[in-house]
């Protein structure tokens, strides 16, 4: 994408079976694009079939792809579920092996979900972001549970989170636009 504007990727942050985050980021993703502002695009860690972080030598196809795809990516944005109040293993698998200067001066924000929205794993990502040198933004819109999903599987948003979802993408352009000159 050489349109000149930035490259944020929707980044989902589960690959269990059943799993809603691809629901999610598609409704981010509408969101984005009926902006115009940036080049957004989905990216699902399950297609990359990550190996055990310090398994194997880091030579696989999967690594080599993943890490050549989040350092083509000026920003985040990272669906993020709670499992056990935090990430998912294979979200933290996926932060550790791609190459450190692939994260490295670019800035993200969390769309979370879960009992009490997703808001622990969040924080616990908050974390990880400053290690990895990632500027992760305010705004950050939390879905429930009870509120924006049907049976507890259905994802069915309430439209009370579309200006939380926009002022955190006005945040993530901001922010990874500025520090493209660090890069």
């Amino acid at each position: 994408m050489t349109n000149g504007k930035l490259n944020i990727g929707i980044i989902l942050g589960s690959t269990r079976q059943g799993r809603v985050s691809p629901h999610v980021g598609e409704w981010v993703k509408g969101i984005a694009d009926k902006r115009g502002d940036a080049n957004y695009e989905i990216v699902d860690i399950d297609d990359f079939k990550l190996p055990f972080f310090g398994t194997t030598d880091g030579t696989e196809p999967g690594i080599v792809a993943w890490s050549e795809k989040v350092a083509s990516l000026d920003g985040f944005v990272f669906i993020v579920q709670e499992y056990n109040h935090s990430i998912t293993g294979a979200l933290k698998n996926a932060l550790d092996i791609a190459t450190r200067e692939a994260w490295n001066n670019k800035a993200a924000g969390i769309v979370s979900y879960g009992g009490a929205g997703g808001a622990r794993a969040a924080e616990h990502l908050r974390g990880i972001f400053g290690e990895l040198q990632i500027a992760g933004v305010k705004g950050h819109p939390t879905l429930s549970l009870f509120t924006d999903f049907e049976n507890f599987s259905t994802f069915k948003p309430g439209d009370v989170h579309l200006d939380t979802v926009n002022l955190m993408l006005d945040q993530v352009n901001a922010w990874s636009g500025a520090l493209k000159s660090l890069r």
